[in-house]
């Protein structure tokens, strides 16, 4: 189709201006050419080419896009205005988001910071996800696909690749071949596999190698045995190419290149979370290996990927179910021995066996017990003292395929950081203690663990205290029987205990 010039009018759009001219498609900024207002934000046009020289590839991607857009949701995918009949002129009208590509950093003054790096890449993380969520698979993540707002959060766009679990993949069934960017795509969707969400964290490990390094992990192939090579081969570690690189980030940066879906990060709600804790992070000798890797086991796994036969790829929003994040809010103060054990057992049961799942323990103290209390320790000292009693409850579930982490959060809110930590970290499960006195109360004020229940943005699973501990090999109190006792307490004779006077009424 022609360029359309400013002024023209097509199906009740005025085109205003052309923002861009690709490849595949003209995309134009719009608006109503009555006069009406518009949708609540601005508006843009998109028309895809199709001239003698284009191929059919540029009408089907257009009709999954226009499908799959209406079906999306969500900050992280611009909003679906209207689209137009392939008989008569396609186009797609959907929110014009303002923002800059992540394509602005890679052409800017390098080397990139590391936090920022990590900023960018935790953002794209959290929009591949929310994606993932709603049983779509990008496939074509790419910088120039990426749009970061002002306020940090990333935006994705061009689906026209992309596969949805409940529509009919017609790329797959019409093209039949690998379709993608060379430079970004999975190894998976090299052989023909599409609709697997860690192909899209394959593709965020590269932008991350990209921004670490400025360059690309496995070149810009252009032949399909260039990008067989992916299948066996490990880029270059990033360290070697660039010594600030902190091991924890080209350990986060090569998991998202591991040439096995099975090996990557479980969904990009992990990778966010690394991201998002570097400290938390477990390094193996992949994060600090800058020889690269050696001939005999590209060789070995050359041989592997000759003979592998390929799975048909998992319904992505029962994917990120089977690898949960789950969060348990553990008391450090006022909290007997059987609820900190009744607390242990419930967490145990929400991980099941399910290989992947992260557990992160979370407590949340007060500003006054780092200044009042603790006056003679340092934030630092305290902060470390509960973290290591966390470790201690947290030991029991150190079960292989799990990973945990410790979080000390500081606030006087204890309900609102417990439910901007969940937020913020794409927790699926939230365990925590009910409160049990004051229920008169209750009637009246909220408790921490009823506001959570009631603004939580997940499952929450309320434990209460129903333990009989004079099974477990005592007679008396919950002190005499399992959980914790004075041995469990830390250097300072502080035992582990919780939302503290916060388990019965606020006020």
């Amino acid at each position: 189709m022609k360029l359309l010039e400013p002024g023209e009018i097509l199906d009740g759009f005025r085109i205003e201006a052309c923002l861009h001219s690709g490849g595949m498609a003209h995309i134009y900024q719009v608006v109503y050419s009555d006069g009406r207002p518009g949708p609540g934000f601005e508006m843009a046009m998109k028309v895809p080419r199709m001239t003698a020289g284009d191929g059919a590839e540029n009408i089907v991607s257009f009709e999954v896009e226009c499908q799959i857009m209406q079906a999306l949701s969500g900050p992280h995918t611009p909003r679906f205005v209207a689209a137009g009949d392939l008989l008569h002129v396609p186009y797609l009208v959907m929110e014009y988001v303002h923002g800059r590509t992540l394509q602005h950093w890679l052409e800017g003054p390098q080397p990139l910071d590391i936090a920022e790096i990590t900023r960018l890449g935790a953002a794209v993380a959290r929009a591949a996800h929310a994606l993932h969520q709603q049983n779509t698979v990008h496939l074509d993540l790419k910088p120039a696909n990426v749009l970061i707002r002002d306020d940090g959060s990333a935006v994705l766009l061009d689906f026209g690749l992309s596969c949805n679990a409940h529509f009919p993949d017609l790329l797959a069934e019409q093209l039949r071949k690998a379709v993608g960017s060379p430079a970004w795509i999975a190894p998976e969707q090299v052989v023909g596999v599409r609709g697997d969400p860690r192909s899209d964290v394959f593709a965020i490990g590269v932008m991350l190698y990209q921004l670490c390094t400025e360059e690309l992990p496995f070149g810009e192939p252009q032949t399909s045995a260039g990008l067989r090579q992916r299948l066996w081969m490990d880029p270059v570690p990033p360290r070697k190419r660039r010594s600030d690189v902190p091991a924890w980030l080209q350990e986060v940066v090569l998991r998202c290149l591991e040439p096995e879906a099975a090996k990557r990060y479980p969904s990009a709600a992990h990778l966010a979370f690394d991201l998002a804790h570097p400290t938390q992070v477990h390094v193996t000798r992949r994060g600090t290996n800058v020889e690269g890797t050696p001939f005999s086991t590209h060789f070995k796994r050359w041989i592997k990927a000759a003979g592998m036969h390929y799975q048909p790829s998992p319904v992505p929003a029962q994917q990120v179910e089977e690898v949960p994040i789950v969060m348990v809010a553990v008391p450090h103060k006022d909290a007997t021995d059987a609820t900190l054990y009744s607390l242990r057992q419930a967490v145990a049961r929400s991980l099941g066996t399910r290989p992947g799942a992260r557990l992160a323990c979370v407590t949340v103290i007060s500003g006054g017990q780092t200044s009042a209390s603790d006056e003679a320790r340092s934030e630092t000292q305290v902060h470390r003292r509960y973290l290591n009693t966390l470790r201690q409850w947290a030991q029991p579930l150190d079960y292989p395929g799990h990973q945990i982490s410790c979080h000390v959060l500081e606030s006087s809110d204890v309900a609102q950081a417990l439910l901007d930590y969940a937020r913020g970290n794409n927790v699926s499960v939230i365990v925590m203690g009910a409160a049990t006195h004051g229920l008169k109360t209750q009637r009246f004020v909220a408790t921490v663990p009823i506001k959570v229940a009631m603004e939580a943005p997940c499952t929450i699973i309320l434990v209460k205290q129903a333990l009989p501990f004079e099974h477990l090999g005592g007679k008396g109190g919950a002190h005499e029987g399992g959980g914790y006792s004075d041995s469990d307490s830390d250097a300072h004779g502080d035992s582990l205990s919780g939302y503290g006077d916060d388990l019965g009424p606020l006020g």
